[in-house]
């Protein structure tokens, strides 16, 4: 994993955006599996988007107040915000090809 681990906080969560940047952050649990395979699609994600955009991970089990703010009922639950606003959001995951649209539409 490539893109950024340190992990998301209720302090710092707005704050790490950079202007004017997307930023992908996945919502997942240690214990999920499925967000275990979501890594190696954000992997591949990373390498096709660039710098283009930032992908982040927050556990909801350590950052609960940041899940229960967005209403993560389900992990892995993945956003796109841009300038402190939420764009799209997903529960579940797609192939790194689709996310990849999904972010270059917001660019």
């Amino acid at each position: 994993m490539e893109y950024p681990a340190a992990q998301l906080t209720e302090e710092n969560f707005l704050n790490l955006f950079p202007a004017g940047k997307p930023i992908l952050v996945d919502f997942y649990a240690t214990w999920c599996e499925p967000c275990k395979y979501l890594d190696e699609i954000l992997d591949e994600l990373e390498k096709r988007l660039g710098e283009k955009a930032l992908i982040y991970k927050l556990d909801v089990d350590e950052q609960g107040v940041l899940a229960r703010t967005y209403h993560i009922m389900s992990v892995p639950t993945l956003m796109l915000f841009k300038d402190g606003a939420l764009l799209w959001r997903m529960a579940g995951f797609k192939l790194a090809h689709e996310l990849e649209e999904e972010v270059l539409k917001h660019l």
